[in-house]
């Protein structure tokens, strides 16, 4: 694709790029511990989750589905759960903790999609652009992008943990491509991290980057 010309489909990103959380993690953790006798303050919470967000191995499991992903998945943010209490000094994180945040974090309402994501997306959509989602995420996405009213825009979701590699890894941008029936020439990315940037690259993609407040 030469560089006036327009793509036929776009891979977007997720997590801040078309949605946001409606407060910052530190605040739910911190009052979900409260809930489980776990006193813990929201802003240390906060610097100890980013560290260990960054950190932490990539949120992809290959070979694995299922009921096995599931689990995974619960495993590597109860890591992430456990290591934000104890950098802000509370105490281990009991089971049932993990699992009312995994949860809350699954429901749409925790959730808020950017102003201008909708009528962009339709707007694409009447251009005949082809529309994924490629994020380092897990298999609670879909439910989200459905309940916040996305999903009818985004028919192809790729997530790195069912995909088994994580951004910038080109894997989930390729699995994507293929969910489309596109090549990395005739498509562009949107994304807003480094990972997205470099990511698209190692798979031949242009990359549009997006700078929310």
């Amino acid at each position: 694709m030469s560089p006036g010309q327009r793509p036929r489909g776009l891979l977007l990103d997720a997590m801040g790029t078309l949605i946001g959380l409606r407060e910052p993690v530190g605040r739910t953790y911190a009052a979900a511990a409260a809930r489980h006798g776990i006193t813990a303050d929201p802003e240390a919470v906060e610097r100890a989750f980013r560290r260990s967000y960054r950190l932490a191995p990539p949120l992809a499991f290959p070979g694995l589905s299922g009921g096995e992903l599931e689990r995974a998945e619960r495993a590597w943010w109860g890591d992430r759960i456990g290591e934000s209490l104890l950098g802000a000094g509370g105490s281990p994180a009991p089971e049932a903790l993990v699992e009312e945040l995994f949860g809350h974090y699954a429901d749409p309402a925790a959730w808020r999609v950017y102003d201008d994501v909708p009528a962009q997306l339709e707007r694409w959509h009447r251009r005949g652009l082809a529309l994924a989602v490629v994020s380092n995420f897990d298999t609670r996405l879909s439910g989200l992008l459905e309940g916040l009213g996305l999903a009818r825009w985004l028919p192809v979701v790729v997530v790195s943990s069912a995909a088994g590699a994580a951004k910038p890894q080109p894997r989930p941008f390729q699995l994507a491509l293929q969910g489309l029936g596109l090549g990395a020439d005739q498509v562009w990315h949107v994304g807003d991290s480094p990972e997205d940037v470099q990511g698209a690259a190692a798979a031949g993609l242009r990359c549009l980057l997006v700078r929310r407040p």
